[in-house]
């Protein structure tokens, strides 16, 4: 049953049990409406108590029944809460732990709420590119305040029950047991003649509504230029306050449809889904069994190994920091230290936290040390012979079951998994720079990765805050095999006609946090070189403009070395476009007998942007990803992928792979065609008219 109903000395208590989070689903809903109404006819009630089960009074809408008919049937919500609202005898929402998004909006439909302190209270409808769509941004102004609703709504941010207590949302908040709280209130209540108090009845009181809308539109329109949901739900909110409850509901609605169609929120929603699917492995059940992890080691003290070792101690994980060198160790804690230090200096962390942080690092110069953690991750130089030596080491000295892993961006796992006796212990989890703060988190796995040690990470990956996607084995993964071929496109492009802020402006205004050649002198030309240098002997038929090779030999690295493919001034991080630099494409271009021509921006888009679905199609086909959704949450989550346009692979589903195919052909026939070989799925999947998201 999805909704218990049991009664309580002349209170009814109708209590939502739909776990984990006591979503609305249709059967939910229909369970809410018969308890009121069997509490309407029993004549010995008095009052109803509304609450959840388990770890929620609820979350908002049942996510598995989005996109199915179930989602609309009624019962709908706003009927639902019509019931409740229009109940001769009190109905009390005794509210804990959660109540967000249509949970929220239930609880403002009764006419008392009691709380307990600590429960998560949000209107998070906007994270979807939507909003509240029953009545939330009519009733919540009324219970809280027009400034404070306006705030909660738009931002999506969930607020403490506690901080709300005077606010006009809650009747009481119980710090003991919510329970008997609820039900002693509503006897109370239940003493009383009605009719009893509805939010839908107060008044938007504001000492100047239209001003502060306006001062909110204005402050919205400058941070939300790409998603419409934001404004939308300031111009609800206002609907509300010149035309009252009725108007303001129906006008509610209105942007609730509109919105749902809009490619922004389909963006965000699968965004919302992609995430979740991530942490699914196909032939991985929910039910495997975890491996205890208690201790963490991490290989290496420098800006990527203190890095992660950041994200265990955050979550209150003891991490042994392995070091060759007393003054590498030394060097890295401070750098640990330091970074804590900032997170205090912006309020973001407590003074007290720092030490506790400080002090679950164990510093240490021998591997002997490593011998008790459960895991083991190391951040070594990224040359296959020196992750040998570290492998073999750690074969000799970790314990039995203890999972080896390897922070590599493009090795061969396999091969380093060769290197110990227990290959079925070792995996790949490739953090992204700065390892503390970017939330991609890849984890790649070995043809004899147990299953139990991806289960593991999987559900590590959350206590640390990433989102964790799964990785076949190939050079690169996912997520750099993709960026490979953008960045060859954009090299491809200088040598054509474009210059490097040409480039960047383009794919920056399609939404790109970052352009290739920004992001190239950012992270430094010398890394790419490197990995240039390896593919020509690798892959001596691969097709590479050696453009960015020139710019490497003149010692231009980028920002490290205060000129790149744009030139930096000192303590100055802005890219200014470098006469030198265009002069030497210019001569490149001569000496290649590459004629220049004008390159259109829309070109500039496509060749990027196409080059990472052709090849995030290939790595389907493969089978290094499984689903479409990992590639785009790869690309969200690490790479600067605008999420208004859901990733790479949704953005193609929107385009219509049948335009992708057209204009992969188009780009095929022109200079440097070559490097385009069009991935089959892409022509099977437009043929049938399908996209890679079904």
């Amino acid at each position: 049953m999805a909704v218990d109903y049991t009664t309580h000395d002349g209170v009814a208590v109708i209590t939502l049990n739909n776990p984990p989070v006591n979503g609305l689903g249709l059967s939910t809903r229909a369970g809410i409406v018969d308890g009121i109404e069997r509490a309407q006819n029993d004549p010995s009630i008095k009052a109803i108590v509304l609450t959840g089960a388990g770890k929620a009074f609820s979350g908002g809408a049942d996510i598995t029944e989005f996109n199915t008919p179930k989602a609309t049937q009624e019962p709908t919500l706003a009927t639902v809460i019509k019931v409740v609202e229009s109940s001769a005898k009190p109905v009390i929402a005794a509210i804990h732990s959660v109540a967000m998004g249509g949970g929220l909006e239930l609880a403002l439909g009764a006419h008392y709420r009691i709380a307990a302190p600590g429960a998560q209270i949000a209107l998070p409808e906007v994270k979807l590119g939507i909003l509240p769509g029953a009545g939330g941004t009519q009733r919540l102004p009324r219970a809280i305040g027009l400034e404070a609703s306006l705030n909660m709504i738009v931002s999506g941010a969930p607020v403490l029950s506690e901080k709300l207590a005077d606010s006009g949302l809650f009747d009481e908040v119980a710090p003991g047991d919510l329970a008997e709280a609820a039900l002693a209130f509503a006897r109370k209540v239940g003493a009383k003649e009605g009719p009893h108090p509805r939010v839908r009845d107060r008044q938007i009181e504001h000492p100047n509504a239209a001003g502060f809308i306006q001062f909110a539109r204005n402050t919205v329109s400058a941070m939300a230029k790409n998603f419409p949901a934001p404004l939308k739900c300031i111009d609800a909110v206002e609907a509300g306050v010149q035309n009252g409850f009725d108007k303001g509901l129906a006008f509610e609605r209105e942007c609730f449809i509109a919105l749902v169609q809009t490619p922004e929120s389909h963006a965000l929603r699968h965004a919302f889904f992609g995430e979740r699917a991530a942490s699914k492995i196909p032939d991985v059940p929910a039910d495997t069994p975890v491996r205890d992890i208690a201790q963490v080691a991490v290989i290496g003290a420098g800006t990527m190994g203190g890095g992660i070792a950041m994200n265990f101690i955050n979550a209150g994980i003891p991490v042994t920091l392995l070091e060759t060198k007393q003054d590498a160790l030394d060097r890295g804690l401070a750098t640990i230290r330091k970074n804590y230090e900032a997170s205090v200096k912006k309020g973001k962390l407590k003074p007290e936290a720092l030490d506790q942080r400080m002090a679950l690092i164990t510093p240490t110069l021998s591997y002997d040390d490593l011998k008790h953690a459960d895991l083991i991750v190391e951040a070594v130089f990224e040359e296959l012979g020196v992750k040998e030596q570290v492998f073999r080491r750690l074969d000799e000295v970790a314990k039995p079951g203890a999972i080896l892993a390897s922070n590599t961006s493009t090795l061969d796992v396999d091969r380093i998994a060769a290197f110990t006796k227990r290959p079925q212990d070792v995996v790949g989890m490739h953090f992204f720079s700065p390892a503390n703060v970017m939330k991609l988190l890849e984890v790649v796995r070995g043809k004899d990765t147990a299953k139990d040690v991806l289960a593991t990470v999987m559900k590590l990956a959350k206590k640390i805050r990433k989102t964790a996607v799964v990785s076949g084995v190939c050079d690169g993964f996912i997520g750099n095999r993709m960026i490979e071929q953008y960045i060859r496109q954009a090299l491809f492009m200088l040598e054509e006609g474009a210059l490097p802020a040409q480039v960047d402006k383009a794919i920056e205004k399609f939404g790109f946090a970052m352009g290739p050649f920004r992001m190239s002198d950012l992270a430094g030309n010398d890394i790419g070189w490197a990995i240039r240098k390896r593919r020509y002997q690798e892959h001596p038929d691969m097709h590479y403009s050696k453009i960015a090779d020139r710019l490497c030999e003149t010692g231009r690295f980028g920002q490290k070395t205060g000129g790149g493919w744009y030139d930096y001034k000192a303590g100055d991080r802005t890219a200014y476009p470098s006469k030198v630099v265009d002069e030497m494409i210019g001569a490149f271009s001569k000496e290649a007998n590459a004629e220049r021509r004008k390159i259109s921006d829309e070109e500039i888009v496509e060749r990027l942007v196409f080059a990472l679905v052709n090849e995030g199609a290939k790595i389907l086909e493969e089978g290094i990803a499984s689903k479409a959704s990992d590639i785009d949450m790869v690309y969200l989550t690490g790479y600067g992928f605008p999420l208004y346009r859901g990733g790479p692979m949704l953005y193609a589903d929107t385009v219509g792979l049948y335009n992708v195919e057209r204009a992969i052909g188009r780009y095929a026939a022109r200079p440097n065609g070559d490097a385009w070989q069009l991935a089959p799925s892409i022509a099977k999947l437009a043929a049938q008219g399908r996209g890679f998201n079904g």
